[in-house]
């Protein structure tokens, strides 16, 4: 498979991607075509000689890659760079409109469904509140939302739609006391093949990933991850979740749930210990709200757009961040992270509050022997989720998949 030619053409021959399969001249042009586009995409911009000195190619392999790349349109040439001596160099960097994808975030208290260009920036955006997330319900708004969205596009860009990434969050049957939901309408989930629903009624592929997996993979391809190569991720939605990203690359372990830092045990108020989840999540903040009588709805009508809810948030802020400050140094023990990161679905003023009382809690434990990593904010902000989930199409297709991003990529 090449990506030359129809840029969608190529990228759908699973052959490319399987890796049990001998190398023969076909693949290995794929592979190299997506090496130099996942190195652009990381880097922002990278001239010829650039490409080839980070890559290992040769000169003039790295020339006929990016020359069909650009005669694609998947590559675009930036302003020259000229230097002291011999001719100047012409920067490449990905196209923004060659490639769009749907991400679709599923939520405890709402849905989103974003469009997404190729370098993950959200062109056309979609959000829906529910009580809670039924099965019938979320099917027809991913469906109906597509539809909707892509009729704002011309016809020549709708042709480069790569398929659509659901973020959700696994077992979601578990949590119907917490929501608030009837048991039997959340169990619908326990048998319900969403990948196959979508699928059945769409005709873009399909993909599907945790939601806390997704944000962090948002993180490390949008976010932080070109500073830092080892960090542990936390992300704050209706429930807490995270990732765990080594030597640049998502690490999701042994069954798929590597970093879902939600059950991690950490000590309550009260002194007993708890899980993660139970504290710093935004159901916790919720509940607050409504026994200090304030209406939590507004938490759900858009991420970026809370008000300050005073001492309730405040309360929430302070208990939070001792719980995140106790789960930073756990990981820390185990792993020698750079850093970890904490975003959610809230404004930047909140995200900022959270670190700064988290920093702040840290500096109150025992942290002999621990490392500390520095605390960062993340920097993709509420729609990590939706971002992440966009982005699975287009790893599928074009670029390589986060866990083969080697060497100093």
């Amino acid at each position: 498979m090449s990506v030359t030619g129809d840029p969608l053409r190529g990228a759908l021959q699973p052959d490319v991607i399987d890796p049990s399969g001998g190398a023969n001249q076909t693949r290995v042009r794929a592979y190299n075509e997506r090496l130099v586009m996942s190195l652009v995409r990381r880097h922002g911009s990278l001239s010829k000689a650039e490409i080839a000195r980070r890559s290992g190619l040769s000169a003039q392999t790295v020339s006929v890659i990016m020359r069909a790349l650009e005669a694609d349109g998947l590559l675009i040439r930036g302003d020259p760079v000229r230097g002291r001596v011999g001719q100047p160099s012409i920067p490449m960097r990905l196209n923004p409109d060659a490639v769009f994808s749907f991400g679709v975030k599923i939520g405890r208290r709402s849905t989103d469904l974003v469009l997404m260009d190729f370098v993950g920036s959200i062109r056309l955006h979609l959000h829906q509140i529910h009580a809670y997330p039924l099965p019938a319900d979320l099917v027809a708004f991913i469906i109906d939302g597509t539809e909707k969205l892509q009729a704002q596009l011309k016809p020549d860009e709708r042709k480069r739609i790569a398929g659509i990434g659901i973020a959700t969050p696994f077992e979601l049957w578990n949590w119907a006391e917490e929501v608030g939901a009837p048991r039997e309408a959340m169990d619908k989930w326990r048998d319900f093949d969403l990948t196959a629903a979508v699928s059945g009624r769409s005709r873009y592929p399909v993909f599907l990933q945790n939601d806390g997996t997704s944000a962090c993979g948002a993180e490390l391809a949008f976010g932080v991850g070109a500073n830092y190569p080892d960090f542990v991720y936390f992300y704050i939605g209706s429930f807490i979740g995270g990732g765990v990203v080594i030597n640049s690359a998502l690490f999701s372990g042994r069954t798929g749930t590597a970093g879902a830092v939600g059950p991690l045990p950490v000590s309550g108020k009260d002194g007993r210990t708890t899980q993660l989840l139970k504290i710093a999540s935004v159901f916790v903040l919720e509940k607050l709200l409504r026994e200090h009588g304030v209406d939590p709805k507004p938490l759900w009508y858009s991420a970026d757009d809370w008000i300050d809810f005073g001492e309730p948030l405040e309360i929430w802020i302070q208990d939070s961040a001792a719980a995140l400050a106790q789960a930073v140094v756990s990981a820390a023990s185990i792993i020698d992270f750079s850093a970890a990161v904490i975003d959610g679905g809230f404004p930047p003023w909140v995200k900022s509050r959270l670190l700064a009382a988290t920093r702040k809690a840290l500096k109150t434990l025992d942290l002999q022997g621990v490392t500390v990593p520095d605390l960062v904010e993340g920097a993709v902000g509420s729609h990590a989720r939706a971002i992440g989930g966009a982005s699975l199409p287009l790893f599928s297709r074009y670029l390589l998949d986060t866990n083969v991003l080697f060497k100093e990529l």
